[in-house]
């Protein structure tokens, strides 16, 4: 079992959440510490979507408490979350494949040009585009055409795009959906490689994945679902694949 005596940035206790007679929460626990790759892993089935889903405003619980930096929290949905510096880089990356790099790390946020033409709705692409490099190559992106479209990236290259753009954003928490599923061996490298720089810039990275070598090469601790409840907790370096095997399955490590 996994110990921590920092508080808590993140803290969700006793969450139930049903789908008709489909119970996808029984009494949830789960928790994120600052300043840290916590994996959330699971079977199909386990809760860790409708968990995610909770956590970052886009689902709300039947019951249950939410702490967020101290104080209990709601949120009213998507938006709110990212307000409180929560983003979320889901399985299907959200990104406007016929725009540029730069112009989905806007999306939703984009700058308009100063004076008459802004106020008339003429965004500053310029600005944009480098605020856009600076913030790639801060994190080790390399792109070599921040202005072109993304629909002509690798599957790597859109990855990294958004996460760079959930970083940008993010002032505490990134959850991350199955981030290298789909990528070649290198690509998955340069993603996991992206998700350190994510943490070392300050920022607390959930990571949700069925890929257990990514899970001990990246995260710091692990918490495991199991229909619906937190079976067990992690640190790393102290399990191997067959504790969380064991754990996801029986809801012991074996």
């Amino acid at each position: 079992m996994a110990t921590h005596t920092t508080t808590p940035l993140l803290q969700a206790t006793q969450i139930t959440k049903s789908y008709g007679h489909v119970q996808a929460m029984r009494g949830a626990d789960f928790t994120v510490y600052p300043g840290e790759i916590v994996a959330l892993i699971g079977d199909n089935g386990a809760g860790k979507s409708t968990m995610v889903g909770i956590l970052s405003g886009a689902t709300s619980p039947d019951s249950g408490t939410i702490v967020y930096k101290g104080a209990p929290i709601r949120f009213s949905g998507p938006t709110a979350a990212r307000e409180q510096g929560i983003e979320t880089v889901y399985q299907d990356l959200a990104l406007a494949q016929d725009l540029d790099a730069a112009a989905n790390l806007y999306l939703g946020r984009e700058i308009a040009r100063r004076g008459l033409l802004g106020k008339i709705g003429f965004l500053d692409k310029a600005r944009m585009r480098t605020s856009a490099r600076r913030e790639l190559a801060g994190l080790g992106v390399q792109l070599k055409d921040v202005g072109a479209p993304v629909a002509t990236l690798s599957g790597g290259q859109r990855q990294s795009v958004a996460v760079a753009r959930a970083a940008m954003w993010a002032k505490d928490i990134i959850f991350m959906d199955e981030p290298t599923a789909a990528l070649g061996v290198v690509q998955t490298r340069q993603v996991l490689e992206l998700i350190r720089r994510v943490k070392d810039s300050g920022i607390s990275v959930v990571l949700v994945s069925h890929n257990m070598p990514d899970v001990l090469a990246v995260s710091d601790r692990i918490e495991v679902l199991r229909l619906g409840q937190r079976v067990a907790q992690f640190i790393t370096q102290d399990v191997c694949v067959d504790d969380l095997v064991g754990a996801m399955t029986s809801g012991t490590a074996e």
